[in-house]
């Protein structure tokens, strides 16, 4: 039978929460006793009910949903949000819990890295921790690092190491930084998250980092967000009219080839889309638990039409294969 891995599973540490309460720049974080509020600048708020994240609600519905492994993460706000002092003391808080939590089920949840990014030797040397003492298997990468684009230039020296230690970059949605434009009608979850991350995507191919380095392995959650729907457009840009092409030298379609796709989506539409955009073997079943119901996105990825080989790889296959999954 196959081995079913969630490949997008979020846990929140207690002490990782109270540290964010110390935070005094625009990210503030308020509350206590389990449940928060954190705000974003004013621009988004959410609350944070640690109830949520219970590793034995997590492993409850991972049963009834017969999933057998997830690669978890601590969700947002990441750690480069934080002042510096904090950043780095709340990466070692969520990496040590991850770890932990792995350690007491080995059977059950393999674990990726919260860094410091905006301080990136910080990150590097939290990196090399967390994939050799740790054994954790990536890293969480947010769509941007408070505020930078994934394609700054310091960043450079980050992605190199990623790549020699074969650490996958899984991005994930944080606040735009240009929320604000959408901080109404619950747009920014709705659709901002999406487009964030998609942009961040395409900032990694067109910024060249992907070219550079062609062992790198960068997982885009949701389907590809908006990604994928508008690849034809970025061809016509990059290959026809030649724009934007400074950092390249491969087409934008082909570097995507490499990235791989979770399914995180509440569309059949969507998730047939990315089966028909990436193909079987650069799909990964996912579910955002406890956002969203496992069995949620379970009924959309078992409808898809594919070949029972195909389905194992897109369940767990191919998971096993990039988080090192035995």
């Amino acid at each position: 039978m196959s081995v079913i891995v969630d490949c997008q599973s979020h846990i929140f540490p207690r002490e990782y929460a109270e540290l964010l309460t110390r935070n005094q720049n625009s990210l503030r974080t308020s509350g206590g006793d389990g449940v928060y509020v954190i705000d974003y600048g004013g621009v988004q708020r959410f609350r944070l009910d640690l109830d949520d994240y219970s590793p034995a609600r997590k492993l409850a519905d991972m049963d009834r949903s017969g999933v057998d492994l997830s690669v978890i993460s601590v969700n947002i706000p990441t750690p480069d949000m934080l002042e510096p002092p904090l950043a780095s003391e709340g990466a070692r808080i969520c990496n040590d819990a991850v770890a932990e939590l792995c350690a007491r089920h080995s059977d059950r949840f393999v674990g990726i890295a919260s860094l410091p990014l905006n301080d990136v030797a910080a990150a590097i040397a939290e990196l090399e921790r967390a994939m050799s003492e740790l054994d954790l298997r990536g890293v969480f990468l947010p769509s941007h690092v408070d505020g930078v684009p994934l394609d700054d230039a310091r960043f450079e020296p980050f992605y190199a190491r990623a790549a020699e230690l074969g650490a996958p970059l899984v991005l994930h949605p944080t606040v735009p930084t240009w929320a604000g434009a959408i901080s109404d009608h619950s747009m920014i979850p709705m659709a901002g998250f999406m487009i964030d991350t998609s942009f961040a995507m395409l900032r990694l191919i067109l910024g060249g980092a992907m070219e550079r380095h062609p062992q790198l392995k960068v997982v885009h959650p949701h389907c590809g967000g908006v990604l994928p729907y508008l690849m034809g457009r970025v061809v016509e840009q990059t290959e026809v009219k030649r724009r934007g092409r400074e950092h390249i030298t491969q087409s934008p379609r082909e570097t995507y080839r490499r990235v791989y796709l979770d399914l995180v989506s509440p569309s059949q539409l969507a998730v047939n889309f990315a089966l028909d955009f990436a193909g079987a073997g650069n799909l990964l079943f996912g579910s955002d638990h406890p956002w969203v119901t496992i069995d949620a996105i379970m009924q959309y990825v078992s409808a898809l039409d594919c070949s029972e080989a195909d389905m194992a790889r897109i369940l767990g296959g191919n998971a096993r294969d990039l988080f090192r999954i035995s």
